[in-house]
């Protein structure tokens, strides 16, 4: 079999049993009370967001990590060693997604600045050799 078939493979596998670590990008957010940030003023709004919105990039970068590694464990191994070693972070991913949102939902009903988004981070590519 090739590399190529190979990959194929363990992707269909992670995507048919499921356990595979899911994307960031696919991980629906998680509802967090507005209530949370009810008593928090514009300025105490804002490095919250700035504080959530560091975290969730460190948390997506290892939720990537994790997928990729499932994905490897499941083609070489036929596991997916992150999702079973507790590497998997989609519940850490969905919780700051969430507080996000009710952050951005807040801060709007108290007409707050926004802080700028950050565009999303891609995933980490080693140089051609």
């Amino acid at each position: 079999m090739s590399v190529k078939t190979n990959f194929a493979c363990a992707v269909g596998i992670c995507i048919f049993a499921g356990a595979c670590a899911k994307s960031p990008e696919s991980i629906a957010p998680s509802y967090v009370s507005p209530m949370t940030y009810g008593q928090y003023q514009c300025d105490q709004l804002g490095a919250e967001a700035q504080r959530v919105e560091g975290a969730l990039v460190q948390v997506s970068a290892q939720q990537r990590q994790a997928r990729s590694n499932d994905t490897v464990g499941v083609i070489f191994l036929g596991l997916p060693v992150s999702s079973l070693s507790g590497g998997n972070v989609a519940d850490q991913v969905a919780r700051l997604k969430g507080e996000q949102q009710t952050l951005r939902q807040v801060m709007t009903e108290k007409r707050c600045a926004m802080p700028p988004v950050a565009p999303p981070v891609a995933p980490a590519v080693a140089p051609a050799s």
